[in-house]
């Protein structure tokens, strides 16, 4: 919700598609998922972006391998950085900008295996979340509901203006925003 409000062309992107599909049915619901593809970019994105672990479980290697050159001898600790991955600029071109745009037309699913782990908010693989399948739609029917009933806004900063919400993360087993979310929500109705 914090990059939508520093990014109003974006949640205003995304309010209207999600209205146009519910078009006059008076709430979203699951069925609508499937059509709201500017929805799940967005979501994408933002977990690029804002990983909600930014490290992954360890692994032990079973054997000795090597992977770009680096020796990793077997019994060797591994942690995978996904905060680190999601913004990586070799991978991601502008890669600390918020750009929902390049999910729009990408097919892969969280972690699944024609994936090609650019982004791994979830892990991948057969040790990724067992909780991706709800968590996803879970994710995607909050907030279509809250942009679909609700615009939002920045609070006024002093002197009237919009102020932009600060994105500092604040570190620990998960990732959160440093400062409290602070948003303004006016009803909108069809």
């Amino acid at each position: 919700m914090a990059e939508l409000i520093n990014h109003p062309r974006v949640m205003q992107k995304l309010q209207d598609e999600i209205r146009a599909a519910v078009n006059g049915a008076g709430h979203v619901t699951e069925d609508h998922l499937g059509t709201l593809r500017y929805l799940r970019a967005v979501i994408r994105e933002t977990l690029r972006l804002h990983a909600p672990l930014p490290l992954l479980l360890p692994r032990e290697t079973l054997e000795d391998t090597e992977r770009r050159g680096y020796g990793v001898p077997a019994g060797t600790r591994v942690v995978i950085n996904a905060w680190a991955i999601g913004r990586d600029p070799a991978t991601w071109e502008r890669a600390e900008e918020f750009v929902p745009e390049r999910f729009v037309d990408d097919p892969a699913e969280y972690g699944a295996g024609h994936d090609d782990f650019r982004a791994v908010p979830f892990g991948a693989g057969r040790r990724g979340c067992p909780g991706v399948g709800f968590a996803v739609p879970s994710m995607e029917l909050a907030l279509a509901g809250l942009l679909y009933h609700f615009d939002w806004e920045p609070p006024l900063a002093a002197g009237g203006a919009a102020s932009k919400l600060d994105l500092s993360e604040l570190f620990g087993i998960s990732v959160r925003l440093k400062t409290a979310l602070h948003v303004v929500a006016k009803p909108w109705s069809p």
